[in-house]
């Protein structure tokens, strides 16, 4: 529930027509208890999604279809139509329409989330080749959104229960990310991995693994210098930041090892170096997060299984997973923003305030009349008394007479500290002589 005690709405755009986004999506959506804490809205068509629900044989589940986000209902599952003509439909099969309709859906779903319609999104997986065959000018979801909602820096975040693992770079060929790697953006990753896991998963203090890019970690420069050029010095300055990241760590050996259980997060230098180990460890059961935006988007961590789509065979445990961490994470993210909104400033220690005439004695004290009036004689230059009229002294009621300055020499303790003598201060130095013992101790 929300602050107001109200179910989020979640957001799922349907990905693919042609793969089992939507075959996983209503297999979860069955289970009516989830309507207790979110409305569920899917953004695609009523034909396309009444088409999956009976591939996937379920009968239990109604839909309610919407023109837009204003006419949607609780207690049930929405569907909002982003498109009325009809649409062929070639279950696991990579086609222009699959690419053109998960885009009509995404765009729709995206201008809701951004007008603050949507608590958080759900994507369903897309095919990139077909996204890229019609016209999606963007390597997947993650970059999408990042432009979308204008965030200077993403970080794709895969999750599993405590098991999180972060990217540098995300879908990027693997020729081309060593020149990537730089100190600069390892030291934004890292900054940006600690943000989410306090702000969205609730980690007051998370403890970072980072990992190597080459081998071994390059064993000390000899399989490569980018660990010693840019991730060490990255994680150097993290550290000086108060960040508590911990590397480099030579991938293999760091899960092999089961080291990750010691970690609340894990930031990989490349895609597969993180992603492999990560669906060993996960799969089926992995969730897809972006971190860096100012909403909350989570996906399953597969893609569009056209080898098993239209099959029934899907597993929808990846899907069911992102929806709790949606709403897990709106909820989380909003309690931190709240609690940090009136967060408490130290106060600046201002100067205490000067007695009363202060100011004023000060701003007199250059004045020659005043220093002789004070009993101050001839304090600056040409400033003399005048013959007829002696300097002021002062009042015996007020003056105190001066100790004469003793003659002969104080004597040091064996503390080397001297004892205070007997009279009042004088103005005169004191002459103070020591007796050194030069002999060996």
């Amino acid at each position: 529930m929300t602050k107001n005690n109200q179910p989020l709405k979640i957001g799922i755009s349907v990905g693919d027509i042609n793969g089992i986004g939507l075959e996983v999506a209503l297999k979860k959506l069955t289970d009516k208890r989830l309507l207790q804490w979110c409305t569920p809205i899917i953004y695609g068509s009523t034909k396309v999604v009444s088409y999956h629900k009976n591939i996937a044989k379920i009968r239990d589940l109604s839909l309610h279809s919407a023109a837009d986000v204003a006419s949607i209902q609780p207690n049930t599952v929405n569907v909002i139509n982003c498109w009325m003509e009809n649409v062929k439909i070639t279950l696991g099969k990579c086609t222009e329409d699959g690419g053109k309709y998960a885009t009509f859906s995404l765009e729709q779903a995206t201008e809701d989330l951004k007008a603050g319609h949507l608590d958080a999104l759900e994507t369903a997986p897309i095919h990139k080749k077909a996204m890229q065959s019609s016209g999606f000018g963007f390597p997947g979801h993650t970059e999408y959104l990042t432009e979308k909602f204008q965030a200077p820096l993403n970080l794709m975040l895969l999750v599993n229960e405590s098991l999180r693992v972060g990217l540098v770079t995300n879908h990027l060929p693997l020729q081309q990310v060593a020149a990537a790697i730089t100190q600069s953006l390892v030291l934004d990753k890292i900054r940006l991995m600690d943000k989410t896991l306090r702000m969205d998963f609730g980690v007051d203090r998370p403890a970072i693994a980072v990992l190597g890019l080459n081998p071994h970690a390059g064993d000390g420069g000899v399989l490569g210098t980018e660990e010693i050029e840019h991730i060490l010095p990255a994680i150097e300055q993290a550290k000086a930041e108060g960040i508590l990241a911990i590397g480099p760590y030579a991938a293999d050996g760091f899960f092999g090892s089961a080291n990750y259980a010691n970690f609340d997060g894990i930031l990989a230098m490349y895609h597969d170096q993180g992603l492999v180990p990560f669906k060993a460890l996960s799969f089926g059961k992995g969730i897809n997060f972006t971190a860096g935006l100012p909403v909350i988007r989570t996906s399953p961590d597969h893609g569009t299984g056209f080898d098993i789509a239209g099959k029934n065979t899907a597993n929808h445990q990846s899907f069911r997973e992102a929806l709790y961490l949606a709403m897990d994470s709106a909820r989380q993210r909003a309690d931190y923003r709240s609690m940090h909104k009136n967060a408490l400033k130290p106060k600046k220690n201002k100067p205490a305030p000067a007695p009363k005439g202060e100011s004023k004695r000060k701003k007199n004290q250059g004045n020659p009349k005043n220093r002789r009036e004070n009993g101050e004689a001839n304090p600056v230059k040409g400033d003399k008394p005048s013959k007829n009229r002696p300097a002021k002294k002062p009042s015996d009621s007020t003056a105190q007479p001066l100790a004469k300055a003793p003659t002969e020499p104080i004597p040091i303790t064996e503390q080397g500290t001297a004892p205070q003598p007997p009279v009042a201060p004088s103005t005169d130095p004191i002459v103070v002589k020591e007796e050194h013992n030069d002999s060996p101790q």
